[in-house]
């Protein structure tokens, strides 16, 4: 799974040779997490962490005691408190499946940012939550049926991206819950709307996984332009913030 992380890195452009070969032969302390367990709670220790395999989320916990999730993490992910930033935020993390988890140290990350390429890539990795962040506002204002189907989109795109997924289908270990605290929907609401979309063929729901089964009428029904998740090359000024506070 280290070859997600430098498929990720490589949507900011090319890696040298040298720098695959530092990527690959960086040695990782990987925790094995079951589903529904917090990897970054309230109280969390201040480690970047690397998606290795499985699917896990951002979310919240509102007043009411309902979780809001605000955006998923695929392998190739890097997360963790933000540095400089108090660890008692809102914002947690936890596994939607069984994951993989490997800590990356900080100095390790330095050790990184000192490689062109990898820094380059680095600091488009933040403009990219950024960007991600910008269209989960926007899918808000979309009808239910749309917003569902624009997150099982973006979830393929990503997914393709690193390795992951076809381009004419995806299979997703997503509960109906997870969905339905992603497209802040009911559960009850949220079984609906895939029976729609199992209805017009574009998915189809088996024992706890949901297949994408075609990806461009989806994509026409959500009006999902995934021009979002291929910005590359951002042009930044050095700003070892950016790199040492990546999300």
């Amino acid at each position: 799974m280290a070859n997600a992380f430098i498929r990720r890195l490589e949507q900011a452009g090319t890696l040298a040779d040298l720098e695959q070969k530092v990527l690959l032969s960086l040695e990782f302390d990987t925790q094995e997490l079951a589903a529904h367990q917090a990897i970054i709670g309230q109280q969390a220790e201040p480690v970047l962490c690397l998606m290795m395999r499985g699917l896990a989320c951002r979310y919240a916990t509102l007043p009411d005691g309902t979780r809001r999730i605000a955006a998923f993490l695929i392998p190739g992910d890097l997360f963790g408190p933000p540095a400089g930033f108090p660890s008692e935020l809102a914002w947690r993390v936890g596994t939607l499946t069984r994951c993989s988890v490997a800590e990356l140290p900080r100095p390790d990350l330095c050790m990184l940012s000192s490689y062109p390429g990898i820094k380059r890539a680095l600091r488009w990795l933040m403009r990219d939550e950024l960007n991600r962040a910008r269209a989960w506002l926007l899918n808000d204002s979309q009808a239910s049926l749309q917003r569902v189907a624009h997150l099982l989109c973006e979830l393929q795109a990503r997914l393709e991206a690193v390795g992951l997924a076809g381009q004419d289908g995806c299979e997703l270990s997503l509960s109906q819950a997870d969905l339905a605290d992603a497209a802040a929907t009911s559960h009850v609401h949220i079984s609906r709307i895939l029976q729609t979309l199992c209805s017009h063929q574009l998915v189809s729901l088996g024992r706890q996984k949901l297949t994408i089964t075609d990806v461009r009428r989806l994509r026409d029904l959500a009006g999902f332009d995934p021009s979002y998740l291929a910005a590359r090359r951002a042009e930044f000024e050095p700003d070892d913030l950016l790199v040492s506070g990546l999300t």
